[in-house]
């Protein structure tokens, strides 16, 4: 009884964290991310069912699985940065994968079970930092003995031993001083622990591409540690041996447990391009790209146990994003199967006008921030007025428009021909403020926009 309750109670600490509302969720997204309500309200409801799943009884908790989604739109609007962002909301592994650089079993490519590969050795890593900064505290205190270790003699010159009460002394004034940033400028010679990796190359089969690491692994596990000296200031000397002495403390068996549980409960693998590996009618001879590939991803996506080199991992529990263009090919050109474990479609809008003045202006990450950051570290203070912000998003909607739409990537082109000649003189132009109008705005993209075939290539 005892133990079902143990079980009980270390499974709900897997919940994401922190464990937030759908509505708070969506809230938070908006501070990054402009419109596309429908597609945010799905991830936040799938989000959100990760943490009622963890609460009801254990019987129906294994029956129950994520719901899968699929986001159809166009390049740019959002669809990769809705993903991205809900994975750092919800503390969980996450990879993202471009569908169309796997190809099927058998042929030259890379595997589908190396994503669940990759997602674990992504979850040890974040799991391992968490662990050290538990123990960092610790660490930096074994770090300073270590230090004072080298600072101190343990004997005197003539070989007699040196009074312990006198020797205990100067250490707590040097621990001090050492404290204080006294001795800052002073240098010592440590030694640093190397682990000696063979200069091994592999020709390893299709779907076996971690063997290289894992035999390069096993061979400097087998070989030696190599020491080398190194003279350092004493704070690099501190942050290089508290690294050390925290690795060393960090449980790395509970460790790989946690990841492994981590991927299982709360992993998201978002599949871009998913429109590439839709089959199409029209296409005729092999088509190992395609429905090859949806074939070997689809046991992945039902639920399977992949073999990594932590051990086995169950994907039953991981929530799969899927997203694609989809101009020329449909959702349910996909195989059924494929389609059927993606029960969630949502659509996102292309972007207007008024979107591109909001995602100039609004996110707290927003495009026109950025630039004035990068100029501010110049002494140029760079401010746009609001016709200029509409000028801009004018003409990135024409271009779009005109050759092809890439959605809010446009701006990026734009404002960087935009600022070209600011950013270059930057450095000569010190403490200047340059606000930039509409005006500027023409003068500097109408000539590239009236010559057409230059704007194709340019803008």
């Amino acid at each position: 009884m005892n133990d079902m309750k143990h079980a009980a109670l270390a499974d709900s600490a897997f919940s994401p964290a922190p464990v937030m509302t759908p509505r708070e969720i969506v809230s938070e997204l908006d501070r990054y991310i402009v419109g596309q309500k429908e597609a945010k309200r799905a991830v936040a409801i799938a989000l959100r069912n990760r943490w009622r799943r963890q609460q009801v009884s254990e019987d129906l908790r294994e029956e129950i699985v994520p719901k899968n989604i699929i986001m159809i739109g166009p390049t740019g609007v959002g669809k990769t940065e809705i993903s991205r962002r809900l994975a750092k909301l919800a503390q969980a592994p996450f990879i993202k994968v471009e569908a169309s650089k796997f190809t099927e079993v058998g042929y030259v490519g890379r595997d589908v079970e190396s994503i669940i590969r990759d997602l674990t050795d992504l979850a040890v890593n974040m799991v391992k930092e968490e662990e050290k900064q538990k123990v960092e505290i610790k660490a930096r205190e074994v770090a300073e003995e270590r230090v004072l270790d080298l600072l101190l003699p343990s004997a005197s010159a003539d070989g007699e031993s040196i009074d312990a009460a006198r020797v205990q002394g100067t250490r707590e004034k040097l621990k001090k001083m050492l404290r204080e940033g006294k001795m800052d400028e002073r240098f010592v010679e440590i030694e640093m622990s190397q682990s000696a990796m063979p200069m091994i190359e592999v020709l390893a089969p299709q779907g076996l591409e971690g063997m290289e690491f894992n035999l390069k692994e096993m061979f400097s596990n087998l070989m030696p540690k190599k020491t080398k000296k190194k003279t350092v200031k004493i704070p690099e000397a501190l942050e290089i041996l508290t690294q050390e002495e925290a690795a060393r403390m960090v449980d790395m068996d509970k460790v790989v447990g946690e990841a492994v549980r981590r991927v299982e409960q709360t992993g998201i693998v978002f599949l871009d391009e998913i429109d590439k590996i839709a089959g199409r009618d029209n296409i005729h001879g092999p088509d190992v790209s395609r429905g090859g590939v949806q074939r070997d991803l689809l046991p992945i996506v039902e639920g399977c146990t992949v073999n990594t080199k932590y051990g086995m991992v169950k994907t039953d529990h991981v929530l799969f994003i899927a997203s694609g263009a989809f101009h020329t090919a449909k959702p349910s050109d996909l195989i059924p199967e494929f389609q059927g474990r993606f029960p969630i479609r949502v659509e996102l809008k292309s972007l207007t006008q008024e979107d591109l003045v909001r995602i100039l202006t609004e996110p707290k990450n927003a495009l026109l921030k950025q630039y004035a950051a990068l100029l501010d570290t110049e002494g140029v203070c760079l401010s746009f007025r609001d016709d200029a912000v509409q000028e801009i998003a004018r003409i990135a909607t024409d271009v779009n428009e005109r050759t092809e739409n890439i959605g809010a990537r446009r701006l990026h082109t734009i404002l960087e021909r935009l600022l070209d000649e600011i950013s270059f003189s930057a450095p000569e132009t010190r403490g200047k403020q340059v606000a930039i109008d509409a005006e500027y705005v023409r003068e500097r993209l109408n000539p590239i926009l009236k010559n057409e075939d230059l704007s194709r290539y340019i803008l």
